[in-house]
């Protein structure tokens, strides 16, 4: 945002003619949605201190009582001392006593890009707001680059931020710290994002393409799927198979390790093939392009083994659950392979706790194993091993369910199968996985999911 900044004020905007459109987009926001009462702005030293001053001043043109408590004045020559200049109202310490009398806290403290923890003074006031706050492009003490809390940050009923949205408002804990998101024109010309090339993204279908079948297509253009079944945990796989099959892969083969086990599979969906003839054989056939391993499975080295020997053959491979695990320790045994689908604490296991700069840890795995990294959760992080990543943020906390993991290897498997690349299928199919969520509501299981895909798919085949 800083290099968006610079770029549009050497391009020959002012930079005072931004911090008074985005006071003027915080003012606006704050009239619709509350009603006039004794407002207090705390504002910072710096730049987000002066949007501050200026949505005091707008306030208070409004008629609403207004009172600015500075934690320390702007220094001169800048902007923000400029804006502070201009505001003649009745100031108060920045203290807790100041708070406690307020209706309404807008938070022009700090913003997305704090370079400190927020401690002493500053989290002590911030820390005793009982009013509704309104923060200024983040609550004060998230780091715009990851979310996380750095130090101290108050609970905000809206957030106002400006130009595009950071990676701090999407990513937990800051996400649910900002409350109601408003993203506000201020005038900077888009442009400026040619010379940043950011490289995050929120997720969405205008970053892919879903697979689009053709009027002459047929089962084996469609893509073969194999998902390799465990022997005591045989719903794993078919919640897999079930969610590559909806996901429109045309072909699917259970793998099963022994008789009793194919048994078992072989009772169910009657659309999937089952295989006992061991994995030597189904990769020796080149139109089984896709493989899932690791779900159901046991994280052992024969698990381990299957993994290595399936990317050897040069096959596109989700590893997800037990082939994860069976590489803890080892990022290295799981190079080569297309996704790796962890939750937090297979990650951890595997290249060590990411910490709160989960966006870094999640390039670094995908770097170092050259696989498209999906680190799952409320707000999962696509990671490609060029770098690129994308926050999905549609899942809803019903997702939260033994399975729902499975049934996201196999969309994304699915769609492998037909032809997407790593990074675009992993990204749909954690969009997809939450619609689907989004679409059944409250009580849902897993074995839910794979029917509500044919919903979801069908409308953005549409769209």
């Amino acid at each position: 945002m800083t290099r968006a900044d610079a770029a549009a004020i050497a391009g020959g905007i002012p930079g005072l003619t931004l911090m008074e459109a985005a006071g003027r987009a915080v003012a606006r926001a704050v009239m619709r949605r509350f009603r006039p009462v004794r407002t207090l702005v705390l504002a910072g030293p710096g730049n987000n201190g002066g949007d501050g001053y200026v949505v005091a001043r707008l306030l208070e043109q409004a008629g609403w009582p207004v009172v600015v408590a500075a934690l320390a004045p702007p220094r001169p020559g800048t902007d923000a001392a400029a804006v502070a200049a201009r505001w003649r109202g009745p100031m108060a310490d920045f203290s807790t006593a100041s708070v406690a009398r307020a209706g309404l806290v807008i938070d022009a403290v700090f913003g997305a890009g704090l370079s400190k923890p927020v401690d002493g003074l500053a989290a002590e006031v911030l820390g005793a707001v009982t009013a509704p706050v309104v923060a200024v492009d983040v609550p004060s003490g998230v780091d715009g680059a990851t979310g996380a809390v750095r130090g101290f940050a108050p609970q905000a009923a809206l957030t106002v931020t400006f130009f595009r949205l950071k990676p701090g408002h999407l990513l937990y804990p800051g996400r649910g710290l900002c409350g109601e998101v408003v993203l506000a024109d201020i005038g900077l010309p888009a442009g400026v994002l040619a010379a940043i090339a950011p490289r995050a993204w929120r997720n969405g279908p205008g970053l892919w393409r879903l697979p689009r079948p053709g009027a002459d297509s047929h089962k084996y253009a469609r893509g073969h799927v194999a998902v390799v079944a465990g022997a005591g945990m045989t719903g794993a796989a078919r919640l897999v198979a079930g969610a590559a099959r909806r996901a429109g892969a045309g072909l699917l083969t259970l793998l099963a390790p022994d008789a009793a086990t194919a048994s078992v599979l072989r009772a169910g969906d009657p659309g999937v093939m089952v295989s006992e003839a061991g994995a030597e054989s189904l990769l020796a056939d080149a139109r089984i392009g896709s493989w899932v391993v690791g779900p159901g499975l046991p994280p052992d080295a024969a698990t381990r083994a299957l993994l290595r020997q399936a990317i050897a053959a040069g096959r596109r491979v989700v590893a997800d659950a037990g082939a994860l695990r069976a590489a803890t320790g080892d990022p290295d045994a799981l190079a080569g392979a297309a996704v790796l689908t962890p939750h937090a604490g297979e990650f951890s296991a595997v290249f060590g706790p990411p910490g709160d700069d989960r966006p870094a840890a999640a390039r670094a795995a995908a770097a170092r194993t050259g696989a498209v990294v999906v680190l799952k959760g409320a707000d999962s992080i696509i990671a490609a091993p060029d770098g690129r990543i994308v926050i999905n943020a549609n899942a809803p906390p019903w997702l939260a369910t033994g399975g729902t993991g499975d049934v996201l290897a196999g969309i994304a498997a699915g769609l492998l199968a037909q032809g997407m690349a790593p990074f675009e299928a992993a990204c749909a199919a954690c969009f997809l996985h939450g619609e689907a969520a989004h679409r059944i509501g409250p009580g849902l299981v897993a074995e839910d999911i794979a029917d509500h895909l044919k919903h979801v798919l069908a409308a953005r085949l549409r769209s």
